[in-house]
């Protein structure tokens, strides 16, 4: 089996229905795959059965938008946003979220400028927290709030960023353990409350969490949802999904689950070498399955799942490699199937995200001022982060990508940051002598807090770089 992770699943959460066919459903049974396969070795659409009004027993497929409609009408599921001011409140008071009067405010009203001593701060208009992820963090902490003392878990980090997920387990979230790969769902209990992430869950551990009779709080960012909707279009037209993400990212395996048939592209390296495959065959399909091994749906055929794709994507990808690799294989079809048959070979659909779109723009834009560097704030393992490291990186402008001002060593003008690539480095003298122009941005699931306090380790090296070159 070609699944990238399992998820353990006690027998407590087993429905009688799949019990009394337990010799036919054992993998099923016991666990939910983050790509599920059935019968015909297709993924998502698991065979259930059900009893026919005579008594026999009748199959269909699982359905995941449909999964998903009916547990939104149950009492025991819900991604209501309340924007309960209470809890707004909490998270500015707790630096989790907007800032509404300290530098980041003050900049917003002083056309995104701020001078301190020899160092001129530049800060990009479009940054920080997305509305989906404010969203989904207001959504946990007013589900602590109307849950006070359930025992509150959470699938994965509400957001990719270390600062909040850190305030979330003081508030006495915990997260679902996951070891070599696998999430360990058997402390959760019937009757407690399970939070759903920003970037979504599988409907494989939806229906889990449901069958385990738990609180489902679905914060589901709606652009993700937006995805989900797009793949669910291509497996109803029996159209396979071609989605650019990376296919071990959260958001992604979640995607994929909404899928029928998929296939994960990364970037246009290797979207150019499947569409040189559907052209030229230019590889053998054991070459195609091994390079795309851990990227596909369970009984994917590339001779067979490559005549007729739709496009979607992560919603934390580059827009411009996404419509890229979207354009690349409409002209593929258009080559292979001719122009006046691409309707039942290419299908298009918009999924790239606003607030993604919006922070790339203005990162480009600022880095067109060329400043002497560009500061990066975000969590490491945040995709939309990496991405604007990415294009300062590109730009040629010296760039330094921290997750917290405590990257910074003000004492010793030393600063420890990681490329768009992973790369962890450690840079000494980092700041220069004399005036300097910095430009700063941050991802989507960076509160303005953070980005301040970084501002703050930058001037205090700098009074501490200029103090020692008086002495």
């Amino acid at each position: 089996m070609s699944t990238r992770m399992m998820m353990m699943m006690p027998t407590t959460a087993t429905t009688s229905s799949s019990k009394n066919n337990n010799k036919n459903n054992k993998n099923d049974d016991a666990f939910f795959s983050r790509r599920s396969t059935n019968t015909n070795g297709k993924s998502s659409k698991k065979m259930v059965r059900a009893m026919a009004s005579g008594g026999e027993t009748t199959e269909r497929a699982f359905d995941p938008r449909e999964y998903r409609r009916q547990l939104g009408k149950s009492d025991q599921y819900t991604r209501k946003f309340l924007n309960d001011p209470e809890a707004k409140k909490t998270m500015e008071d707790e630096g989790i979220g907007y800032s509404m009067t300290g530098l980041v405010a003050q900049m917003k009203e002083k056309n995104f400028v701020h001078v301190e001593g020899e160092v001129t701060v530049k800060l990009a208009d479009s940054y920080g927290f997305c509305w989906g992820v404010e969203r989904a963090v207001q959504m946990c902490y007013e589900a602590r709030k109307q849950y006070p003392t359930e025992k509150m878990w959470i699938t994965n980090e509400i957001i990719h960023n270390p600062t909040v997920n850190m305030r979330l387990s003081e508030m006495g979230v915990n997260f679902i353990e996951e070891k070599g790969g696998v999430k360990n769902f058997e402390p959760v209990q019937s009757g407690e409350v399970v939070v759903l992430p920003a970037f979504g869950a599988s409907i494989h551990e939806m229906k889990l969490l449901a069958e385990k009779g738990v609180s489902i709080v679905d914060t589901t960012c709606p652009w993700v949802s937006k995805v989900w909707n797009a793949v669910d279009t291509h497996a109803r037209k029996e159209f396979t999904s071609i989605i650019h993400g990376k296919y071990a990212h959260e958001e992604t395996v979640a995607t994929a689950s909404f899928a029928k048939t998929y296939l994960v592209v990364k970037d246009m390296k290797e979207a150019s070498w499947v569409c040189d495959y559907i052209l030229n065959g230019t590889a053998t399909k054991e070459e195609f399955m091994e390079k795309f091994k851990n990227a596909h749906s369970d009984g994917f055929d590339p001779e067979k799942d490559l005549d007729a794709v739709g496009v979607a994507n992560q919603t934390t990808m580059l827009k411009g490699e996404t419509e890229a690799i979207g354009k690349l294989f409409e002209r593929t079809m258009m080559e292979k199937h001719g122009v006046q048959n691409l309707g039942e070979h290419y299908l298009v659909t918009d999924t790239i995200c606003d607030a993604t779109q919006e922070r790339q723009d203005a990162i480009y834009k600022l880095v067109d001022e060329k400043p002497d560097i560009m500061m990066i704030v975000g969590g490491f393992n945040s995709s939309n982060t990496s991405h604007l490291q990415e294009i300062s990186e590109d730009a040629n402008i010296t760039s330094f990508w921290v997750d917290t001002a405590d990257r910074i060593d003000t004492e010793n003008n030393k600063i420890s940051w990681r490329t768009s690539h992973g790369e962890m480095r450690e840079t000494e003298n980092w700041l220069p002598e004399g005036k300097l122009t910095v430009g700063i941005t941050s991802g989507a699931s960076t509160p303005d807090k953070v980005v301040e306090d970084v501002l703050e380790a930058i001037f205090a090296s700098k009074a501490k770089t200029a103090a020692g070159v008086a002495r």
